[in-house]
Order: structure tokens, then sequence, then C-alpha cells
């Protein structure tokens, strides 16, 4: 079974349809980049998997997005479980204005962990996971704000951890970085699938080839070409995405 999938996928703002008829899958344990010019729906779709689209007035959705199976666009969908199983990290960090620990625990005290013990355990766990433990650990009680972009945008990646998600959606996560940053994201992110989903949107085409296992091609909100990152890269079927990954238009 495919940890999500999309099925005949259409998405509209209003009367614009900003993605048209998209089926997708994605196995689990895996790193799916989507690449594609900047408006072409990339960012809208992954807002779809944890409902954050929801947000926007004058959105509508046809089609289903399956999440372990379950329809998460049923009426009985329990936002709330859906946004802690699919994490969100943004392009640009977004610590809150509290201490490094805060930052981390947040989520866990909002979905009503009050044991000391296990908000600290976790903490712990996903400043490690994260990569930034031994860069923090004698500053937890510092505000967050004082980091390194870098450090921030990893803080974001503990936070999300935190609540134990499936899924870990990734928009641009190291656009807005230093070289050195974003080598560090990207080093994290293929050791992360070894327990998580990941899906990355990226511009970067020499990132979405590094870190990887499969690729999407999004133009004008269509999906034009799904396949290993490899083959998207070395022998794609679509002239379209031949075109966009040598550089001849985007």
């Amino acid at each position: 079974m495919y940890i999500l999938e999309t099925r005949n996928l259409n998405f509209f703002y209003g009367d614009y349809e900003a993605l048209k008829n998209i089926n997708f899958r994605v196995e689990t344990n895996t790193v799916t980049a989507l690449i594609g010019p900047s408006g072409c729906g990339k960012s809208t779709f992954i807002r779809l998997f944890n409902r954050m689209n929801d947000l926007i007035d004058n959105t509508r959705i046809i089609g289903e997005v399956f999440i372990e199976g379950k329809n998460i666009y049923l009426k009985d969908t329990k936002i709330d479980e859906l946004r802690k199983k699919v994490g969100m990290v943004f392009q640009k960090p977004n610590p809150f204005p509290m201490s490094i620990y805060e930052n981390v625990a947040y989520g866990l005290r909002v979905n009503g962990e009050t044991n000391k013990h296990t908000i600290e355990e976790s903490v712990i766990s996903s400043l490690m996971q994260a990569a930034l433990w031994d860069e923090v650990k004698d500053n937890l009680k510092k505000s967050a704000i004082g980091l390194s972009g870098g450090q921030q945008q990893r803080l974001c990646i503990a936070r999300a951890l935190a609540v134990k998600p499936s899924i870990l959606c990734m928009d641009e996560p190291a656009s807005a970085l230093d070289p050195i940053s974003t080598s560090k994201i990207e080093d994290l992110i293929i050791d992360l699938k070894k327990k998580y989903t990941i899906i990355i949107v990226t511009h970067n085409m020499q990132q979405a080839a590094r870190v990887s296992d499969f690729t999407a091609f999004f133009y004008l909100g269509e999906l034009i070409e799904y396949d290993v990152t490899n083959k998207i890269f070395t022998n794609p079927k679509e002239v379209r995405t031949q075109n966009y990954v040598t550089g001849r238009f985007g």
C-alpha cells in the first residue's frame, strides 16, 4: 500500500484551476522531489496533504487524497490528527519567539501532553534527529530567535518531528540558506527517510537529484512526468521535462 495517493485531483482558487487531474502515489520511506517553474502548483499540492488550503477562502477540491489508505477529505476526518501525521516545514524558518526547548515541546503541549519526562525525552530525541542537539544542548533555555538561519530551519524540522508524523512535507526548505546550511539540510533529509516519508518542493535541480528517490515535474497545474529521479534527469519521456531539467525554460 502507498502511504499517500491522489486520484483525479483538481483544486481551485475561486474559478482558477490550480491543479488539474493529478494522479500521484508515494512509497513509504522515500524522498520525492516536486520540481517545476514558480506558480505551477507545487506548494498548493503539498498543502493539500494536511488540509492547510482549507484555511484559504473560496477554494475547493475535486478528487481524492488518501493517506495510509484513508480519504482525508471525508467529513469525519479529524484535522488535528491529520496535521500530526503530516508535518510541514516552510521556505523561511519560522521559530516561535520562545526558548529552543519550548519550540520543540510546543506541539506536544498543544496535543495535550503534560508529562514532563515524556516531553523532555521527545525534545531531546527530536533535536538529535534534526542534527541540532550537539549545537544547542547547553542553551535550551535561550531564545530560538538567536539561532542562525540554518539552525532555525533544523529547529523547525525538530518541532515537526516531535509529534511523530508519518510524512514530512518540506516547501523549499533550503532556499533561504547558505551553502553549508543547505548541505546540512540535505544530509538530514537523506538520514530522516529511514523513519519518515519525505516530500520536498525545490527549484534546485541539483538538490532534487542529490536527495530524492523519485521526482515529479509540474507545469501549469499539471503533473507532466513522475518517475525515478535518475530517469527524470537522464532519460525523461516528455520533451517538456527534458527542457526544464536542462535549463531551457523555467
